[in-house]
């Protein structure tokens, strides 16, 4: 049976300033077989790639991004005034966490177990920050995520979702393998919605994002979006980061994302099968990764030297487990190497 480990607290969230972790390439550069990241590992997609490399460097974007609006606005089927352009996913949750310290100071509620960025950002702004359920100071600022990280489970919307600035983190939506979620179109359109397309599309190192702000809202939606728009740089995003949005928005692309989900689901099981055949508890998920402990501890840094990465969870609230993402044959088998190599050792 699993226990469920004991999320941080409140206080020790911007007490001791939350340090920012990620997966990906580190001090030693990329891992050979990299289980670290939720990129999606059926990527990259051709057709954004191309789309990439094709991008004029030589010229500024247009720095208001109107005809990369009206793009995303139709893909989403909403107005152009609500789309708001970000540099990446985490320049959007710092940008909106320091705008809403300004127009409306307050307490931030963050997911007991989910990105550290959001209470990274509410740190650096001077904000109280408690998870999702303890009780304290009034929120002003609310972030959910669906699906979430590390766990990738759906979590139910709030009962009054526009009842106080809220902001939900889609950006694992589109590597959903299966169920429908529990936010209602009502429900989304009532909040800030949050997409960065660049893990759906194996494009990690291509930065660009974007918001679709809420419709309506018992608080001035108008002008927090444009505090937004005020406090942004003025090129958020290069020539390669509008040509990956832009490639977002066509039929092809979705296509290709729609596809991929058949191949990520048949390498997420066989990874999860060769981590329980060694004793490993495994938890389901509706995404590509998930959340695996081992039979025994085993920093995941000792990975490192077979040429494996793998995220540890405890900086999620999970000590003692790893997220991992679904990875070709190849390095599943890799990982399972290591993992025997080190147990053959006495290591583990």
């Amino acid at each position: 049976m699993s226990v469920h480990p004991k999320a941080r607290s409140a206080e020790e969230r911007p007490g001791s300033g939350p340090v920012r972790m990620h997966g990906g390439p580190d001090a030693r550069g990329a891992a050979r077989w990299d289980f670290s990241t939720c990129a999606n590992a059926a990527g990259p997609c051709p057709a954004a790639l191309q789309a990439v490399r094709e991008a004029d460097p030589t010229r500024y974007p247009d720095p208001a991004g109107r005809a990369l609006r009206e793009r995303l606005a139709a893909l989403h089927g909403v107005a152009p005034q609500r789309i708001v352009i970000a540099a990446s996913a985490s320049e959007f949750i710092q940008r909106l966490t320091a705008v809403g310290a300004r127009l409306m100071p307050g307490a931030v509620v963050v997911p007991r177990h989910g990105y550290g960025d959001y209470a990274a950002a509410a740190t650096a702004c001077g904000r109280v920050c408690r998870a999702d359920g303890e009780p304290g100071a009034a929120a002003t600022l609310r972030w959910c995520a669906e699906p979430s990280s590390p766990l990738g489970e759906d979590a139910a919307p709030p009962a009054d979702p526009a009842s106080i600035p809220t902001a939900l983190d889609a950006v694992y939506a589109p590597l959903r393998l299966q169920g429908a979620g529990l936010w209602r179109d009502a429900d989304r359109d009532a909040v800030f919605v949050l997409h960065s397309p660049n893990k759906a599309l194996g494009l990690c190192g291509v930065r660009g994002a974007y918001a679709v702000a809420p419709a309506g809202a018992t608080w001035d939606v108008a002008a927090w979006c444009r505090a937004l728009d005020s406090a942004a740089p003025s090129w958020p995003l290069s020539a390669q980061g509008v040509a990956m949005l832009d490639a977002w928005c066509t039929p092809e692309v979705q296509r290709w994302v729609h596809e991929s989900r058949t191949t990520l689901h048949a390498w997420k099981r066989a990874l999860a099968q060769a981590l329980a055949a060694r004793g490993f508890e495994v938890r389901d998920s509706v995404v590509p990764f998930f959340c695996a402990r081992p039979p025994r501890p085993l920093p995941a840094s000792d990975l490192r030297t077979h040429g494996v990465a793998v995220r540890d969870a405890a900086s999620f609230g999970w000590p003692g487990w790893w997220r991992v993402s679904a990875q070709p044959p190849d390095a599943v088998a890799a990982l399972a190497q290591a993992w025997d190599a080190l147990s053959r050792r006495g290591e583990t």
